[in-house]
């Protein structure tokens, strides 16, 4: 039996330029992403099953006779890359609810991150994050055609707090972010994050979005240069400023596609603000999930107030990224 745990993900800045429709066409030849894995994590157990045929649970059960009857697509090509065809369970849990598409986290990558890293070790081979990453692309970009970009596999294989390059000849460049302790503490105690009560259909926003890439090519240049601007901040330990461009940021993601944001968000954005939040955003697509927001410990009990419409959940950075946590 081998159990794996992959860690989900915020994105701080520089979201929209991981997809190649970008960093192929861009003047500055790279896509770049801040962003840092969280202690929320995707856990896969995968273990021997008795006789020959195939079992997966998730939200449902299915067992099947051969692989290529496996409804789950990530988890299907998953196993057709590890060359696995019979003769096994695969359990998928997380902290998540199972099923909760669209909440901004990279829980799709996790989840083809996860069940890559078990697959392989149940097999006896060890595999590397660059590994797990490239594979996870392969799965949701190339093999089922979702319009998504390589930011969250990296991310959630990685662990960590690193900016992401990605070239134009599909190499990804993987580079820590360089601070001081105190500052990363800082940062963690000063980032709250609140649910918005809704989900979305993050394929229908990338999409439109990968069709407006050529008209937004000065939002997303500008949104690479934050990349390295937010990491020289925390090097100089103006905290408070990196908050102030998260909300520089969310004003350029909002124009990037027509459903980054809804009334309600807006909203909910405002009232924030109005509390003290210097600044903020909702990860992933957009359209709902999860809003992130940078607020000041003078701020924080008046932000709480105002959100408490919304569930808050505490989420801390995660130094690791995807591991093997049992194997028997």
């Amino acid at each position: 039996m081998i159990i794996s745990r992959t860690p989900l993900r915020a994105s701080f800045f520089g979201g929209g330029s991981d997809l190649s429709g970008y960093y192929k066409n861009c003047a500055g030849g790279y896509g770049a992403v801040l962003s840092s894995a969280i202690n929320m994590y995707v856990y896969i157990t995968v273990n021997k099953k008795f006789d020959d045929q195939i079992r997966v649970s998730y939200s449902k059960t299915e067992i099947v006779d051969h692989v290529d009857q496996i409804e789950h697509n990530i988890i299907r090509e998953a196993l057709k890359i590890a060359g696995i065809e019979k003769g096994i369970e695969i359990v998928y849990m997380g902290d998540i609810p199972l099923g909760s598409a669209g909440v901004g986290l990279g829980s799709s990558s996790a989840l083809a991150v996860g069940v890559l890293h078990a697959l392989f070790a149940y097999q006896g081979k060890a595999v590397s994050a660059e590994f797990l990453a490239q594979k996870a692309c392969e799965i949701e970009i190339d093999r089922l055609g979702n319009p998504i970009g390589k930011q969250d596999q990296y991310a959630v294989a990685y662990g960590g707090f690193h900016r992401y390059r990605f070239n134009a000849d599909e190499t990804v460049f993987v580079d820590p972010v360089i601070c001081r302790p105190e500052m990363k503490e800082a940062l963690q105690s000063n980032l709250m994050f609140f649910y918005t009560n809704m989900t979305h259909i993050s394929s229908h926003i990338l999409a439109e979005q990968k069709e407006n890439i050529p008209q937004k090519m000065r939002n997303l240049d500008r949104m690479v240069e934050m990349s390295c601007e937010a990491e020289r901040l925390l090097q100089q330990n103006a905290l408070d400023d990196f908050g102030a461009l998260l909300d520089e940021a969310w004003k350029l993601k909002r124009e990037l596609a027509s459903g980054v944001s809804v009334p309600e968000i807006d909203e909910m954005y405002a009232a924030a603000r109005k509390a003290g939040a210097l600044g903020g955003k909702i990860l992933g697509a957009g359209g709902g999930g999860f809003m992130m927001l940078y607020v000041p410990e003078n701020a924080r009990q008046s932000v709480r107030e105002a959100m408490r419409r919304y569930r808050e959940q505490t989420v801390s950075l995660e130094p690791e990224g995807s591991k093997i946590i049992y194997v028997r």
